[in-house]
């Protein structure tokens, strides 16, 4: 199995500002929980390259592009959360660049797999707003990479704890791009309800999974299994792109949720399940949230070891029985669009 791992200096450069949890430290830690795991030199590693002005535009408006250029060698915040640094912009640039390379190189062969500690993190930033510490939608511009080249399917799975806002509003009327995302609901950024599934040619193909409050991996996991598994077998995607936010991992300073490493490594199984059909296995994540930093270097490489071709942790199955009802609401507001759940 050939997984790619990007990582680059620059991500380091950005910087929040003082306390901010968003910090370079992240991929750090990413970094240190591969090493102690035995995970890096089964890795490719493989340098970052910025993304051109022709695939942000696919997916950010001009006025978009140019007000983040605009902060190179500044500080300027956007909002009290989202402060760019005077190294932001060209970190932001490798963030979105190092995932569209890893699609194109997953899409063309020359990868199984890859993992993109892409910092700062994407999935929040809308087509012309930055926010939610996200300036490119990195995913995004990948998925649009994918569209560009000919893929009629692509699904984007979002485990980040928040919900993203951003690649739901740069896709929500186009059916080429299947978005699912779990979340804690109703929580930041305040969107995310199961009724909002898409709008024009693209409904159906928005599925948000809001999960209560406090759900560990037995929740996440049914969910993950009796509503994604399905959708995602029906849909057939030809790449499979994750926005691995590692923020429902239990302890997490910005979250309620109980999600262990393990959980984590189970999640990615159904994400590469999902890929055993017209996309041959090729998976791309990158990285989104994830603010513990012991918990994002064990979580991060839990995935890691699935993308490399191990089999998931066994989960035990007891969940709180509020699944059950949670269960039931996601099929009847989702088997409209998707038949498969009835």
């Amino acid at each position: 199995m050939k997984v790619g791992l990007y990582d680059d200096p620059v991500f380091r450069e950005h910087d929040s500002g003082s306390g901010h949890p968003e910090r370079p430290e992240r991929v750090d830690a990413v970094r240190r929980g591969l090493l102690e795991a035995g995970l890096q030199e089964r890795l490719i590693f493989l340098p970052t390259r910025p993304a051109t002005d022709e695939e942000l535009l696919r997916v950010h408006s001009p006025v978009h592009v140019r007000a983040v250029a605009a902060t190179r060698g500044r500080v300027v915040a956007f909002d009290p959360d989202t402060q760019a640094g005077p190294g932001t912009h060209e970190a932001a640039l490798h963030a979105a660049g190092c995932v569209v390379d890893a699609t194109v190189r997953v899409l063309e062969g020359e990868l199984d797999r890859a993992f993109c500690l892409s910092r700062p993190p994407g999935h929040h930033a809308e087509r012309d707003r930055v926010m939610g510490f996200c300036y490119f939608n990195n995913v995004a511009v990948a998925a649009a990479e994918a569209l560009a080249r000919g893929a009629e399917r692509v699904l984007v799975v979002d485990f980040d704890v928040h919900h993203g806002n951003g690649t739901q509003d740069i896709f929500q009327d186009d059916p080429r791009v299947l978005y699912v995302s779990s979340h804690a609901y109703p929580y930041y950024p305040g969107t995310g309800a199961l009724e909002e599934t898409g709008v024009a040619k693209g409904r159906g193909f928005t599925v948000n999974l809001p999960m209560p409050y406090a759900s560990g991996d037995a929740e996440y996991l049914r969910v993950y299994r009796e509503i994604v598994a399905p959708i995602a077998r029906a849909y057939d995607p030809q790449l499979v792109l994750v926005s691995a936010g590692f923020d429902a991992y239990d302890g997490d300073p910005l979250a309620g949720m109980r999600v262990s490493a393990a959980g984590y490594g189970a999640l990615a199984g159904v994400c590469v399940d999902a890929a055993a059909g017209a996309a041959s296995g090729r998976v791309v994540a990158a990285l989104e949230g994830g603010y513990h930093l012991d918990g994002l270097a064990t979580s991060a490489a839990a995935v890691t070891r699935v993308l490399l071709g191990e089999a998931p942790p066994v989960i035990p199955a007891e969940a709180h029985p509020v699944v059950d009802r949670l269960i039931a609401a996601f099929r009847e507001t989702l088997a409209p669009a998707w038949p498969v759940l009835s």
